[in-house]
Order: structure tokens, then sequence, then C-alpha cells
């Protein structure tokens, strides 16, 4: 595996920061709006069931994304590589895994554990989930089409919060945590490959 250089250190120390930093936010807006984060997080058997299954629905687009051909998506792959995976593919996977859970965690945390909740009492329940992932979408508006995929991913996730009836946090946070570990996988491999194959040809020019 290729040693890590202080730039790749430099910027996993920082994605891992700013996601963890979400979670003081979480507790302060929670704070703000009086609705504590973690109140709904229950450590429950079938809560891992259906955050694990609930995470295969995701995989399976993630990959018909990977092999669809329109320009928007492809502008989504080339930015995301770019940005993230680029950055990305030195690591461990171990370090992957630390990421993809700081990210489920915090970010489950502020969206669903207290923005979500407060614009339902707000809004309503159908209204306040459709503005909290219209502003998830765009805090993930890497571009217009992948802040289309981030809404659309937030609506799943704000459904999965009251999968089996009882609304339970961790089943959203096993979803996204999950799914954002298999998906660096994926994508870092992908890179890899991409990156043997271009030496590969160079080699025999």
């Amino acid at each position: 595996m290729p040693q890590l250089s202080d730039s790749v250190k430099s910027f996993y120390q920082s994605a891992c920061l700013f996601e963890a930093s979400l979670l003081p936010l979480a507790f302060i807006l929670g704070w703000v709006v009086d609705i504590a984060p973690f109140a709904n997080l229950y450590f429950t058997e079938a809560a891992y069931i259906y955050g694990v299954a609930g995470t295969l629905p995701l995989l399976l687009a993630f990959v018909s994304l990977q092999y669809a051909s329109h320009p928007a998506l492809q502008r989504m792959r080339d930015l995301v590589m770019l940005n993230l995976v680029s950055r990305l593919y030195t690591l461990h996977w171990s370090d992957l895994l630390v990421l993809a859970s700081i990210a489920g965690i915090a970010e489950e945390c502020l969206f669903r554990g207290v923005l979500q909740p407060w614009l339902e009492i707000k809004l309503g329940i159908d209204l306040g989930l459709l503005v909290s992932s219209v502003i998830f979408g765009l805090v993930h508006a890497i571009t217009p089409f992948y802040a289309l995929c981030a809404g659309l991913v937030s609506i799943y996730l704000g459904l999965a919060l009251d999968y089996g009836g009882e609304r339970n946090l961790l089943i959203p946070i096993i979803i996204h945590g999950l799914y954002d570990f298999v998906a660096f996988v994926a994508l870092i491999r992908f890179y890899r490959q991409h990156l043997t194959t271009a030496e590969m040809d160079n080699a025999n020019r």
C-alpha cells in the first residue's frame, strides 16, 4: 500500500474533524429548539437488522449509477474522483471505516436527530421531511445532480427513521455509515485499478 503523504493525512484529518464538528452543532441546535439529538436512539436488534437491510437499496442504486452514461452522472463521478477519492485512495480500510462512522453518526444526529423532528413540528411530517432533505441536498451540492441524489437519499433516511413503526435514530445512522464505507471502498478500488491500468499503458509505450 502506498505510504501516506502529509497532504493525504491533512485532508483525512480535516474531513474527520469537519464531520465530527457537526455533532456539537447538533447539540447546540437541539438546545436552541429544545430537541435532544439522541432522544430517539435505541440499541435494539431490530434496528441493526433494519439498518443493514436498509443499506442494500442504496448500494444497488450506487452500482447502477456507476454504469449509467448520462453527462450529469459522468460529471458527478469525475468530481467525486478528483476531489475526494484521489485524496483518500492511499488510506487503509480502517481509516475509511472511521471516517464513514463519524459521518454517519454526526450527520444523522444533526439532520435526523434534530433538524427533521424540529421541522416536522413546525411544518408537519411530510413537509418537514421534504425541507430537511432539501437542506441536506444543498449542503452536499458538489454538482446540482449530486445535490438531487443527496436530497433523495435524505428522504430515504428520513423514512428509515421510522422503520418498524417506532422512531429510532440508530437505523439511519447504520444505513448512512455503512453505505459511505462500502462506497468509499468500491470507489477507491476502482480508482486504484484505473491507476494500475494507466501505469501499464505508459510502460508499454
